[in-house]
């Protein structure tokens, strides 16, 4: 229902979730900062400048938007996206968090697989309006660690 992906796509969090390399593939395993059987939670490969951390919450099967989600993952999903705001919190120091999700090319999509941006937010970091910038992944490890020990001995909610 209301599908953008082009005939043939190959998807990067797919690719990424089952361990596949790609040369197209901006994400590695080591952006991985939390996964189960329903959820991976990643570093992002784009950031925006005055906001290093953000990371995306993907579920483990392909669903291309909100739309096609089966409700089963809507709470595992929120459960870790919580998980990852208060680890921001509590590693970063930040102001507040935003998460944003988008749909079909109008609504912003423009990566064809269900995710959830968290995103560690600052007192006047200017983030609406500003670009997002690609990180090379070494400069995403340091982040990719510093959530992952955060959320270590972390668990989901049963």
């Amino acid at each position: 229902m209301y599908n953008h992906a082009p005939q043939g796509y190959r998807c990067p969090f797919c690719l990424l979730v089952q361990g596949q390399q790609d040369p197209h593939l901006y994400s590695n395993g080591d952006d991985i900062v939390y996964r189960d059987a329903l959820v991976t939670a990643l570093i992002s490969s784009h950031q925006w400048p005055k906001n290093h951390g953000n990371t995306l919450v993907i579920p483990a099967e392909h669903y291309e938007n909100l739309y096609d989600l089966p409700l089963h993952f809507a709470p595992r999903m929120h459960d870790v996206i919580r998980a990852v705001a208060l680890a921001m919190k509590s590693v970063w120091g930040c102001d507040g968090v935003s998460t944003r999700q988008h749909n079909e090319p109008g609504g912003g999509q423009d990566v064809w697989h269900y995710h959830v941006h968290v995103t560690p937010r600052y007192d006047e970091d200017a983030f609406y309006g500003t670009p997002r910038e690609f990180m090379p992944a070494p400069q995403r490890a340091v982040y990719a660690h510093q959530l992952r020990e955060a959320l270590r001995g972390w668990q989901p909610t049963p």
